[in-house]
């Protein structure tokens, strides 16, 4: 049975956690909410994307805030969690703590993953009026100090929309996709708007380098890397798709949560597949824009020094939701020891969210998809397994093929994933195979230079 969930708080629930990201001191229903999450007290901070938002607050020294999603005994629970860097350690502050209804997930994963690429982060509510914003791009960041200390303003009077025509009074499903420029900020950017189901709106400002339709990437050095935007699909057809399929998803989503009002229960069951068949399409535009960057005679990636250990955690933390949909755990690996490689970070996590998302997809219900890493022969390496039913010889020869779905038609994919993948892996001077595991499910395993 899922845990009484606290309401009506009269002030934020507080924590602290040290240089390890031990939970070493917390308010009692957050000390409990480790422990049913398989964690101890003091431990080590046993909800994954709590981690995550944890070790990045510290590491990178930034003060981080957003939703985050956590299984709770079967219960789904939305967090609004709000982490700053305190001595060696950090501050955390939930300051909402929301159950879903009975029978509803909680619709976080699309938004988990806009947050992760987002370079402003924003929580309106019912009237785009703000009421927070975060900043992960230095460059936003005299912006959302401006939106913070204008609480209550829209958050159109702080960008200038770049579209011909278009109006600051629309609604935010016409706002949705729209491209903005920011004042004394030369790049443009995506304003992606997603409904929450307690009420108001996320507001997320992505710079459009980086969005679905992959663009040239900016070395540290400042040297950049050819790529992407030279194929039709990438420069014209991508981007023409990608907005209006998003404002399709959005407006079914809209309708499912009932947030336009009372709905017929079997009419949410129409909306809920004119979304899910939304994101299929959206899948299959970015699998292409991809496909085309990466097939380019100049496409290039960026070398990072990254840990494939935080990067397989923060890849669970992001579909912990759509796992727990799905009753499946995933195991990651502990905090230390740290693996360190050589690999772009976006690119890293880009392989690893597929071959995670494919695990969940392809297992059975109540198994586990297992993450571990290592370093062997010069090479580090991370491996996904499942406990499904596995890959034949053939199967793992041809997995990689472009187009290939092995004989699944009607799973919405577009077969180019693990092609992707590996094209992306072998860019990096890696590489990634198939083949079974222990258990007799698949196994995949990305390997990169060790650093």
């Amino acid at each position: 049975m899922g845990a009484a969930v606290p309401t009506g708080l009269s002030g934020p629930l507080r924590a602290r956690c040290d240089e390890r990201d031990w939970l070493v001191e917390a308010d009692e229903q957050l000390a409990a909410l480790q422990r049913r999450c398989g964690g101890t007290f003091p431990g080590m901070v046993a909800v994954p994307a709590l981690l995550a938002l944890v070790r990045k607050a510290r590491c990178e020294h930034l003060r981080l805030s957003r939703t985050v999603a956590v299984n709770d005994d079967g219960q789904p629970i939305a967090l609004w969690a709000r982490v700053e860097p305190f001595g060696n350690g950090t501050i955390v502050e939930i300051s909402q703590w929301r159950a879903a209804p009975e029978g509803e997930a909680v619709p976080l994963g699309d938004a988990a993953l806009l947050d992760h690429v987002a370079g402003l982060s924003a929580r309106l509510d019912e009237k785009q009026r703000v009421i927070l914003a975060e900043a992960r791009d230095s460059r936003l960041g005299a912006l959302a100090d401006d939106m913070t200390g204008r609480r209550g303003s829209r958050w159109t009077d702080f960008v200038s929309l770049a579209e011909p025509g278009a109006r600051e009074g629309l609604h935010w499903r016409l706002l949705d996709g729209s491209t903005v420029t920011v004042p004394g900020v030369g790049e443009t950017w995506q304003a992606r708007i997603i409904p929450r189901a307690a009420g108001g709106l996320d507001l997320f400002l992505i710079a459009e380098a980086i969005g679905s339709v992959p663009g040239p990437v900016q070395r540290k050095d400042g040297e950049k890397i050819a790529g992407g935007y030279h194929a039709l699909l990438a420069r014209e057809l991508g981007p023409a798709l990608v907005k209006p399929i998003n404002r399709i998803i959005a407006n079914a989503e809209t309708i499912r949560t009932r947030l336009a009002g009372p709905l017929a229960e079997a009419y949410g069951g129409y909306a809920s597949d004119i979304a899910e068949a939304g994101r299929h399409l959206l899948g299959l535009v970015e699998d292409l824009a991809d496909l085309e960057a990466i097939e380019a005679p100049d496409f290039r990636t960026a070398p990072d020094a990254i840990d494939l250990a935080d990067c397989a955690r923060r890849a669970a933390g992001i579909l912990q939701v759509r796992a727990a949909e799905r009753e499946i755990s995933l195991a990651v690996p502990p905090e230390h020891p740290r693996v360190p490689a050589t690999g772009e970070d976006r690119r890293v996590l880009q392989v690893l969210l597929n071959l995670v998302g494919n695990a969940i997809r392809y297992s059975p219900e109540n198994t586990t998809v297992t993450l571990r890493c290592g370093v062997r022969d010069g090479h580090a390496w991370i491996s996904v397994e499942d406990e499904g039913a596995g890959l034949s010889i053939e199967q793992a020869a041809r997995v990689f093929d472009k187009f290939e779905r092995l004989g699944r038609s009607g799973d919405g994919g577009s077969g180019l994933g693990l092609y992707i993948s590996r094209r992306l892996a072998r860019a990096m001077k890696g590489d990634l195979t198939a083949g079974r595991s222990d258990s007799g499910g698949a196994r995949f395993e990305l390997t990169l230079p060790a650093r």
